[in-house]
């Protein structure tokens, strides 16, 4: 499939896919798409930051190459390594069969039968359905050095590996990266990108979505449960429950046959949208059944 080529084809396209998202983050994903610019998406976790990429992949019928950030990951892990047991084996085999050339043999050895793309490598190379969509997810997990070294990758869509040279992409790959904002990522690297705040969504568009990824849970249950959810954001959480955590838990509700919510039902399930001990203590007792007569009256017409 082309690039879409308006905000409201952008907005079919991802609804196709079974993400609903409102005009704003359209909007920023089309200029994203027009300008061949990063994308940079922030949010709380579980807001589907993530499931944008994918949805964005599979609409456009790309590869998606997914790049997970943790503490500690550097250039070599994300970009290329050298397949070490390999090179030993064409050394030992070299060697044992005598008079070998050791410039032929080394050559051969950093060559690209003995290399290992990584995520950044992957997505740099030509692709016969078109550029990739390359998936940076929770940035904020690494480091600055590791920042540093993205703001160049990302300005030229190249790469270097000193036994071949620079590799740089043919046509650049759909970038988009992820933060939880644990911690703030460099101004350098957010400047070369386009930026949205993925938030939680308002009443309406969590149904809407609700009923895009489990369509099987009844009307009146998706609208309580999303109601309730909204309630628990109200709270003072340790960890609030994101879009995924509502879906999860209907998805568990459906699986007990539960047609309405009750309070023996939330304190038997809590545990599929509250992942902290902490938080799902505070609603024992009258607490469950409080947030879910707030709910409730939040349902009724005014």
């Amino acid at each position: 499939m082309q690039r879409p080529d308006s905000i409201d084809a952008v907005q079919s396209a991802l609804t196709g896919q079974g993400y609903v998202c409102g005009r704003a983050l359209a909007t920023v994903v089309f200029l994203a798409l027009k300008l061949g610019r990063p994308l940079f998406l922030e949010g709380e976790a579980g807001v589907g930051k993530t499931e944008i990429a994918k949805a964005l992949s599979a609409a456009l019928g790309r590869r998606l190459i997914r790049l997970q950030c943790y503490e500690g990951l550097d250039a070599s892990s994300a970009v290329y390594e050298w397949n070490f047991p390999a090179q030993m084996v064409a050394i030992r085999t070299a060697e044992a069969a005598g008079g070998a050339d050791r410039t032929a043999l080394q050559s051969e050895l950093f060559s690209d039968d003995y290399l290992i793309e990584r995520p950044l490598l992957q997505a740099m190379r030509p692709d016969e359905n078109g550029a990739p969509v390359l998936l940076i997810d929770e940035l904020d997990r690494t480091d600055e050095p590791f920042e540093a070294f993205l703001l160049e990758a990302l300005s030229d869509f190249q790469v270097t590996i000193p036994e071949l040279g620079t590799i740089k992409a043919a046509e650049p790959p759909i970038v988009i990266l992820t933060s939880n904002r644990t911690r703030e990522v460099h101004d350098a690297l957010k400047r070369r990108c386009l930026y949205h705040w993925v938030d939680y969504p308002d009443f309406t568009r969590e149904v809407e979505i609700l009923h895009a990824r489990a369509p099987e849970v009844a009307e009146a249950l998706s609208r309580e449960v999303v109601a309730f959810v909204q309630q628990l954001r109200t709270e003072d959480l340790f960890k609030k429950p994101g879009v995924a955590e509502t879906i999860d838990w209907a998805k568990c509700l459906l699986a007990l046959d539960v047609i309405d919510l009750s309070p023996e039902v939330i304190a038997d399930t809590l545990g599929a949208v509250l992942k902290y001990q902490d938080d799902i203590q505070r609603l024992e007792g009258s607490e469950a059944k409080r947030l879910l007569d707030q709910a409730r009256a939040s349902l009724e017409p005014a």
